[in-house]
């Protein structure tokens, strides 16, 4: 079986070990690492409260290489206070010490329960086995992908391999994120490994790209947390010309990057706590971009309408209320809206639609929405999910 796991580009080895951070006794700390330094490139959430771990990612992230990533889940350590900086400080320092590097050369991601200081011993106990059992192997690649995991139900990976001159080129990626999902880089942890050879501005701004149309157009519940944070590294072992600029080499790498993010973004969606569909919301005529993304994102985080995808219902006049409650310029006169192909509202007009074909549309996995708001030539799009009462179940059951 080849291996589509983030160990498949060339440089990189990983592992994931149950230390005892959850009660559950489910794998809980992870490690990433490129023995050889990988160029670095990373997206934190736009949160005023940070966890004590994206404060230390960012101050790393200035150094040239970074050698590692230490994961833990099970515990936020967000409004820890000093002890939980100097802790998340600590991890990376247990790591670097394994590896014979700087503690400035590793990253450090925390997913959980927020206000809860972390079990060092345990963290400790678990970076030392973890460090004896890193592997390049597709089982290892899982167990980290296991290993970051919270309320998901499944592990989330995608993998792309592109042609860039002779060389071949390979993206792999994981993510976790169930809940508490909401743009500016909907609640996540992403970690992404590559054995493209490029600077590191312009693989930041490839990331940056790529979490922007994908990661960044997901709402679940309109919230995001203190920890968000996507990590891409490069090797640089797979032998292609070096990308210096925005070239059509660049641009072949952007978007597989991009397509990768987005596939993992469809499988946060159909995974998102309690939930069954995922819907794609399309807005365009509109007067600006950012009335576009204002009103998609209106219909894609409208609890009344997640409620009714659920229950199969066709209920476009949720869609037309969540659009004229977004605060963006439209025109009532030829305001429109489809689902799928369907027209259910049409030029400020219901249509006479076949009912049990709409109920069909909005009972399938995946289905888009396309408005029309009939003022202008932006457009742009959200994807959101049906809201559950296992939803309500989860997150009421979540801390205890």
């Amino acid at each position: 079986m080849s291996n589509d796991s983030i160990t498949a580009p060339q440089g990189f080895s990983a592992a994931g070990v149950a230390c005892g951070i959850k009660v559950s006794g489910k794998a809980d700390l992870g490690l990433l690492v490129c023995p050889g330094g990988a160029t670095a490139a990373a997206v934190f959430t736009t949160n005023k409260i940070v966890s004590a771990a994206v404060q230390v990612s960012r101050e790393h992230m200035s150094s040239r290489k970074v050698h590692a990533v230490v994961v833990n889940s099970g515990n936020a350590n967000a409004c820890t206070g000093t002890k939980g900086l100097a802790d998340a400080k600590k991890m990376c320092g247990l790591t670097a010490r394994h590896l014979g590097v700087e503690p400035g050369e590793v990253l450090v991601a925390s997913t959980g329960i927020i206000g809860h200081q972390l079990p060092m011993d345990k963290v400790t106990a678990g970076i030392n086995e973890a460090a004896q059992r890193l592997s390049d192997s597709q089982e290892a690649g899982l167990a980290f992908a296991q290993a970051i995991m919270t309320t998901d139900t499944r592990c989330k990976q995608a993998y792309r391999e592109i042609k860039l001159s002779r060389a071949t080129v390979k993206i792999a990626g994981t993510v976790k994120g169930a809940g508490m999902i909401g743009p500016n880089m909907a609640t996540t942890l992403l970690f992404i490994t590559t054995d493209v050879t490029i600077s590191k501005p312009l693989l930041g701004r490839a990331l940056k790209d790529a979490v922007g149309s994908s990661l960044n157009r997901l709402t679940v519940d309109g919230h995001q947390s203190t920890n968000d944070t996507a990590i891409l590294l490069a090797s640089g072992m797979a032998g292609n010309p070096r990308i210096t600029s925005r070239s059509g080499q660049y641009g072949k790498f952007a978007k597989a990057l991009t397509d990768l993010c987005t596939d993992l973004v469809r499988q946060m969606a159909l995974d998102a706590e309690g939930a069954t569909r995922i819907f794609k919301v399309v807005v365009k005529g509109a007067a600006t971009k950012a009335d576009a993304t204002r009103a998609a994102r209106a219909v894609a985080d409208y609890p009344l309408f997640k409620c009714a995808v659920h229950g199969r219902d066709p209920n476009w006049g949720r869609i037309i209320c969540a659009v004229g409650s977004a605060g963006v310029k439209l025109n009532p006169e030829k305001l429109s809206c489809r689902l799928d192909n369907l027209y259910v509202f049409r030029n400020g007009t219901p249509t006479k639609f076949d009912v049990k074909e709409a109920s069909r549309i909005v009972s399938q996995q995946e289905h888009t929405i396309s408005i029309d708001l009939g003022v202008g030539r932006s457009r742009d799009f959200y994807y959101g999910c049906d809201l559950t009462a296992e939803y309500v179940r989860i997150n009421a059951d979540y801390h205890t």
